[in-house]
């Protein structure tokens, strides 16, 4: 019973949030995958190593995908980092990626490029699992 409460509060707030936000959205056209011209498309890999895989292993990964943007001029921007989250939700990723694409051609381009697929061999051995997701922003 004491637990009652705060899950109807956080149920009230969820569905008061949804409301707003679909009202708000209301009427308006909004583009999920279309390129405006200030825009830029960001694609975000996550990387899951296998328990196996040695510190020096790992190396060669970051050090073969920070090479990329020397050898495929589509990518406009490049960083990586390793997860520091106190939140413990990480499920396992370590390795974040983080690449800048002016177009979709180019992130088109980017995806069969042989560098990258030549990557993806120095990866491959190594990955237990890996978490892609692309979005536009301004």
């Amino acid at each position: 019973m004491k637990y009652l409460f705060p899950l109807l509060l956080m149920a009230c707030v969820s569905l008061s949030f949804i409301a707003n936000h679909q009202d708000s959205t209301v009427g308006q056209n909004i583009p999920q995958t279309t390129m405006e011209n200030d825009s830029v498309l960001r694609h975000v890999v996550l990387f899951k190593f296998k328990d196996s895989t040695s510190e020096t292993d790992i190396a060669k990964v970051q050090d073969a995908f920070s090479a990329l943007p020397t050898k495929i001029p589509e990518i406009a921007g490049y960083e990586w980092g390793l997860n520091n989250s106190p939140e413990g939700l990480e499920k396992g990723f370590t390795h974040c990626f983080f690449l800048t694409f002016k177009s979709e051609e180019d992130r088109a381009t980017y995806l069969p490029h042989p560098d990258h697929k030549a990557f993806g061999e120095v990866l491959g051995p190594h990955l237990d699992d890996v978490l892609v997701i692309d979005y536009w922003t301004k």
